[in-house]
């Protein structure tokens, strides 16, 4: 399952959608919009680093200001800040508060039990994870049926069970209530808050909110596209994205295309093995091309894995069974053709299944000089090693 993270300010825009209480907060990519923001703002206000990645405060990605020219400096000295690897390119600027308490909150996607878990805690700013080690018992865990969902009197005894004194349960529930609707409602695998906090005038406020969104249910919501970070992703999976191909670049030289999933894990795997006798080489990439392999899709494939500079050699491996080995060399021959001299680098190509001699026929009749035969995987995977090998 693919997930989109949203940046801080993202999800605190989408919390405000759905009536989860929040402070103010306005973005800003220079230092003279972030002076703008603090204006308009008033009083004291914290910049804040957006970048997806924890500890932003202890590498002075978060800074707490009093006025607008603090902020102007203190956006100047935050943007450009490399944060784990992550280069901050935009920072909020959210209004202050007095916190009395903080808390801890998330919904999440419970795989292992195929239903939804709650993690609730009377104890929050911290790291979780440190928390969930150092003491557990602080932590409550509670499942969350997919269909009853997370009503007012579930919340109220995930608030119990995560330490809340029943003077705070009444203020707490319904907002847990309120983040379990944006999780129910924009498909998301993960709503967090940390902290939630209340305030010196007794108000709970969500300060620093935590979205994950399920990539799969992106059809059911258009806008969502809106929220990704064109300009961080990675613009070979940004391509395959476009062309519809299930793809995940890893850090290797022997590019791998297959058809279905579990066919494709086994020649990453069978890859690596190989690889242990050239110098160890790896796979470059995850491609399942699916159950079509068109010469547009094929050259869909081989144009994105082609222009991985990692890439030495590429792995055709297709077992034919709808789409026979007759199509997939057709597929292959034409996209060959289609890509001209941007097909620069020697393709293995091992064909099995349905109608394989003709695939193998048309293959060795095109005799296009990058391509070789190989008449099992384990022979294919070990060539293209070789080749990957030799051309470093």
């Amino acid at each position: 399952m693919s997930s989109v993270d949203l940046f801080e300010y993202q999800a605190r825009d989408l919390f405000e959608s759905y009536g989860v209480p929040v402070l103010a907060g306005i973005i800003a990519d220079t230092p003279e919009e972030a002076k703008a923001a603090a204006e308009k703002i008033g009083g004291t206000v914290v910049v804040k680093a957006q970048v997806k990645a924890g500890g932003r405060g202890k590498a002075g990605g978060v800074k707490v200001v009093h006025n607008a020219d603090d902020a102007y400096t203190a956006a100047e000295n935050i943007l450009g800040l490399d944060i784990k690897g992550h280069i901050v390119k935009r920072v909020m600027i959210a209004a202050g508060a007095r916190i009395e308490k903080e808390f801890y909150f998330s919904v999440l996607l419970d795989r292992a039990n195929r239903s939804y878990l709650s993690l609730c805690s009377v104890e929050g700013g911290m790291e979780i994870e440190e928390l969930a080690v150092e003491r557990p018992e602080a932590l409550a865990k509670i499942e969350v049926n997919a269909l009853r969902g997370l009503d007012l009197a579930k919340a109220e005894e995930i608030a119990r069970a995560g330490g809340f004194p029943e003077e705070l349960i009444s203020k707490v529930a319904p907002v847990f209530v309120k983040l379990y609707e944006v999780y129910k409602g924009e498909d998301a695998t993960l709503v967090e808050v940390n902290p939630l906090v209340l305030t010196a005038d007794g108000e709970i406020i969500a300060l620093d909110g935590k979205v994950s969104l399920d990539e799969n249910a992106g059809f059911r919501h258009p806008k969502h596209a809106l929220l990704e970070d064109a300009a961080a992703a990675d613009p070979l999976e940004a391509k395959a994205k476009e062309n519809d191909l299930n793809y995940v670049k890893l850090d290797g030289s022997v590019g791998v295309i297959g058809n279905g999933a579990g066919l494709v894990m086994s020649t990453l795997d069978v890859v690596a093995y190989a690889g242990e006798n050239f110098g160890g080489v790896k796979p470059a990439n995850f491609l399942d091309i699916g159950g079509g392999a068109s010469a547009e899709v094929m050259a869909a494939g081989l144009d994105v894995i082609l222009n991985d500079a990692q890439v030495k050699s590429v792995f055709v491996n297709v077992f034919g069974g709808i789409t026979a080995c007759d199509a997939v060399a057709k597929g292959i021959v034409g996209a060959l053709a289609e890509l001209g001299s941007a097909a620069n680098k020697p393709l293995v190509v091992r064909l099995d299944g349905n109608k394989v001699e003709e695939g193998r026929r048309i293959l060795n009749e095109a005799n296009h000089p990058l391509v070789t035969l190989a008449a099992t995987m384990d022979e294919g995977a070990a060539k293209a090693a070789e080749l990957a090998y030799a051309a470093r």
